[in-house]
């Protein structure tokens, strides 16, 4: 494996970088894409099912510097291929469409599919940097989270034995794979670092969002977070150029701290046709945040994530 990258992957040498993203079907992954497009990187996309594929048609046929792979998680040379002479990877898991209800089981898929990810980065000699895509869950579900007075923030994890207690299943696959990621990242000697994401603001978002198991919860204890597609695509891309990231990052832009913004955000969770009545106002109290971000801010106070480099005749 090789040694731990010490260099910038700024400016023009964005011109001779290959990246690999995978889940690219999802909106994170398809943002990714086409953002590291725009910065002049060359980047195999990895989705898992046919249908993805065709959505990338048009684009690869005007983007030379786009190669699409069919890659299944659970099929260890469809990996290898789609990581072949790639500097970095930047991962994120999706459920099976064939599955996709979060429960007990889907942990173990979850932890299956980070395994064989990393042992494929592990066996790829040109990857210097993986980005592991995981979640708040992964941080904040303790039995002390009524006791604890400091804010949480990237060294504290989720505890297994109480998200299994009340099945918190997207908190549980969310804090064993990325677990299970930093093991071997750490025994093969992996670059990686890990962006643990609040609730993504997608267009699809719904209130059947696995993420939102314990909302109530997390509002109340000043934890419910959320991140904009934008903002999670610019902090991907910022900790993997920067050769100072290490570690996890705690990634949202957002504190869902009044019940104002709770009912804001209820409107865009459920259909138009939902009469639920607006949460009370007379409720004017204000949740204290008790999460914090300050690692990932400190980091992109310099980030530009717009177009850095014309890479067209590269």
């Amino acid at each position: 494996m090789a040694p731990t990258s010490t260099h910038d992957y700024s400016g023009d040498d964005n011109c001779f970088k290959t990246v690999c993203v995978m889940d690219a079907s999802s909106h994170l992954g398809s943002s990714l894409v086409h953002r590291l497009l725009h910065r002049g990187y060359t980047v195999h996309a990895a989705v898992q099912t046919h249908g993805s594929l065709k959505s990338y048609e048009e684009l690869r046929s005007s983007n030379k510097k786009l190669k699409v792979f069919q890659a299944d998680p659970f099929d260890y040379h469809s990996i290898t291929d789609a990581l072949r002479g790639c500097s970095g990877l930047f991962y994120s898991f999706e459920p099976p469409s064939d599955y996709s209800t979060y429960d007990e089981v889907m942990t173990e898929v979850e932890v299956r599919a980070a395994h064989n990810v990393l042992e494929a980065c592990a066996q790829t000699d040109t990857i210097d940097k993986v980005v592991f895509t995981s979640s708040v869950t992964a941080v904040i579900w303790n039995d002390d989270r009524n006791t604890t007075s400091s804010d949480l923030e990237e060294r504290n994890w989720s505890d297994i034995n109480f998200c299994k207690k009340c099945k918190l299943w997207h908190a549980l696959s969310k804090t064993v794979a990325e677990k299970t990621a930093w093991a071997l990242a750490m025994d093969r000697g992996i670059n990686m670092v890990s962006i643990n994401g609040g609730l993504m603001m997608s267009p699809d978002l719904t209130i059947t969002n696995p993420y939102l198991k314990g909302a109530a919860e997390m509002y109340e204890d000043g934890l419910f977070v959320t991140v904009d597609l934008r903002f999670s695509v610019d902090a991907h891309i910022c900790v993997f150029e920067d050769v100072s990231s290490y570690g996890r990052y705690l990634c949202f832009n957002h504190v869902i701290s009044s019940n104002n913004e709770a009912d804001k955000l209820t409107r865009i969770l459920l259909p138009p046709s939902d009469n639920t009545p607006p949460l009370s106002l007379e409720d004017t109290r204000v949740h204290q945040q008790r999460i914090s971000n300050k690692k990932l801010n400190k980091l992109m106070v310099n980030f530009e994530g717009g177009f850095q480099v014309d890479c067209s005749e590269a």
